[in-house]
């Protein structure tokens, strides 16, 4: 072998020795700099979880639940019969007006006769058609006041009684005071209950199940977990109702 090709190969091994540390160099940048990625991705990861968990404590905070719901802390318990009826109302909703008006009477006797369980749902969807008051949220608030009082029904019903037109301000807190008075509740528990809106946060927790339960319009009617719905999609009459109850307790 030459000079110059011995010359040749000793050139050949340092540039081969070279390319070799400077590819070990890259690999222990690369490895250095994915382990920065992912320490910076957990640390951000925890920061996000941290927030969250401080969100979820701080709404935790503000909601009070009424004692004695049920259904997941979200209905009213009325009766004690074998057919459970579920019914989820908004009290700004002028078809729960007119199905409480057409199917109210029925209800109650179902309920009398021991032949179903109502749980009453009240939910917020038309907030959005009282010019920003919330009627529908604080309305609800208030039966659940009236509910803890013992006083539910009774003031569900005042409610619709004096129900305000869709796209109203609605009622004010102090009508909402004074149609409790109405039914009985003087006491101070219901008033600063209502003043405070102290469970108007429960109702928009109520109206989030509602809505995770795939519903989204009022009245809605369910019979023993299944959707009743009247003729053409419309409210359900007290006829086909007391049908759905009898077929489900046979």
């Amino acid at each position: 072998m030459s000079k110059g090709d011995r010359a040749r190969q000793r050139t050949n091994a340092r540039r081969i020795v070279e390319q070799q540390k400077a590819a070990e160099r890259r690999r222990r940048v690369t490895t250095w700099t994915s382990i920065a990625v992912v320490v910076v991705l957990v640390a951000a990861g925890l920061i996000g979880w941290t927030v969250l968990a401080q969100q979820d404590k701080a709404t935790a905070s503000k909601l009070t639940v009424p004692p004695g719901v049920v259904d997941d802390g979200t209905a009213w318990k009325v009766g004690d019969g074998p057919v459970t009826v579920d019914l989820y109302e908004d009290f700004m909703c002028p078809i729960c007006h007119e199905f409480e008006n057409q199917t109210g009477a029925t209800i109650k006797q179902l309920v009398q006769q021991h032949k179903i369980t109502v749980r009453y749902h009240t939910v917020s969807i038309l907030d959005r058609s009282s010019n920003g008051t919330k009627y529908s949220t604080r309305a609800a608030g208030a039966a659940a006041a009236a509910g803890v009082e013992g006083k539910f029904v009774e003031y569900h019903d005042v409610l619709y009684a004096n129900q305000p037109a869709e796209g109203s301000n609605g009622l004010t807190d102090a009508k909402l005071i004074d149609l409790g008075k109405s039914v009985g509740l003087t006491g101070d528990t219901f008033t600063n209950a209502v003043a405070k809106h102290t469970y108007d946060p429960w109702v928009t927790t109520v109206t989030n199940q509602f809505t995770r339960r795939g519903f989204t319009g009022t009245p809605t009617v369910v019979v023993n977990g299944k959707q009743l719905r009247g003729h053409n999609e419309g409210v359900p009459t007290p006829q086909l109702l007391t049908q759905a109850v009898t077929q489900a307790a046979s």
